[in-house]
């Protein structure tokens, strides 16, 4: 019988010996583990141990934080306890009664800051709207609380609830009422939604549209805000953009303005401004979150003034830092009277501020 001659080569795994080129694969796999381990293992995931930055990435915090004197344009007028553990919006009603939602419960308010009642709603409450003097029901009350808006008399007696076009993911963050409508800003779905007075829902503003070169909402986090300006004009926060734009009732865009910027006439952060407000004469007032600062802007949105630099809002708690959005400062909301004071809900210390100009 005819030999092979591969029937003399040895199978060097199965002769039990290694080879050079062997070796040294093992030897490059050890290392790419050894070097994964190590990064594993020094993952900052809470950012403990600062970002490794060099200096040049770092805020210089006095010169964002401290606010040009000339600039600042109104003073701190008035404050009074609104006698809840956790409040969240404000409102201003018929004869600038001022509504405050916290708790599981609204209190309403006399222009003075005297308590007029109180409103049991059941539910924790994330935002409100009152009906101003041209609406089809003067007074009625709107409060988002959960997957729900529930509806008040101008007494405080339940007038129904709205749950159409809301699901698992809600999030209801504002209300705005005109004289026949009523949006609702929903950040956790990123749409204002539209109703008529019998809570029928008529229309969504948000959803993205290439034809009508409309691209959506960016909301990072539960803060969306939304406010009526005009007759046939609602105008938006959004935040992610760092802007506020404008659209008509039907959903058409108007314009928008608004920068990213740590500049004064800029919204700094992630995503601001997180609230805003409108005077009776069309201007906006606008809180920021981190670095909490309000301010005024024309109906153009060109930069006005300061109402309250950060050192005044929250003195020694600033939080530049937005990677994480775990602040610690909490954040302000704002409303507007007839009179064109800035009421300033204060979630730190349990307070409206007052601010009227200087």
């Amino acid at each position: 019988m005819e030999r092979n001659e591969t029937d003399n080569q040895e199978n060097p795994a199965a002769s039990g010996r290694v080879t050079a080129g062997s070796l040294l694969v093992g030897a490059v796999l050890a290392i790419l583990v050894i070097v994964a381990a190590i990064a594993v293992f020094r993952i900052d995931t809470w950012g403990e141990n600062g970002s490794k930055l060099s200096d040049r990435f770092t805020y210089d915090i006095d010169e964002i934080t401290n606010v040009d004197p000339s600039l600042v344009r109104y003073k701190e007028t008035a404050r009074f306890s609104v006698g809840m553990d956790d409040v969240r919006a404000i409102a201003v009603g018929l004869d600038d009664q001022m509504y405050v939602a916290g708790d599981r419960a609204v209190r309403v308010f006399d222009s003075k800051g005297d308590e007029l009642r109180a409103i049991d709603i059941g539910k924790e409450p994330s935002c409100l709207a009152v009906g101003n003097s041209d609406h089809n029901t003067p007074g009625r009350l709107y409060v988002g609380a959960g997957d729900r808006v529930m509806m008040y008399d101008s007494v405080g007696e339940s007038a129904g609830v709205w749950d159409q076009g809301f699901d698992e993911k809600t999030i209801l963050t504002s209300i705005a009422v005109a004289d026949e409508d009523v949006f609702v800003a929903d950040a956790g779905n990123r749409v204002v939604l539209r109703y008529n007075v019998e809570g029928e829902l008529v229309g969504r503003i948000g959803d993205p549209d290439p034809k009508r070169n409309l691209r959506g909402f960016v909301i990072p986090s539960p803060y969306f805000d939304v406010a009526i300006t005009g007759s046939d004009v609602v105008c938006i926060a959004n935040p992610g953009a760092r802007r506020i734009e404008a659209y008509t009732f039907d959903g058409a865009w108007l314009g928008e303005w608004g920068k990213a910027s740590a500049d004064i006439d800029g919204f700094f952060g992630c995503c601001n401004p997180a609230n805003f407000a409108v005077l009776a004469d069309g201007r906006f007032v606008t809180v920021e979150k981190g670095l909490p600062r309000i301010k005024v802007y024309s109906r153009g949105g060109d930069f006005e003034c300061v109402v309250a630099e950060p050192r005044v809002l929250a003195p020694g708690e600033i939080v530049v830092d937005e990677i994480r959005d775990d602040h610690q400062v909490k954040v302000f909301d704002v409303a507007t009277d007839s009179s064109g004071r800035i009421l300033v809900l204060d979630p730190t210390n349990h307070t409206v501020r007052v601010f009227e100009p200087t």
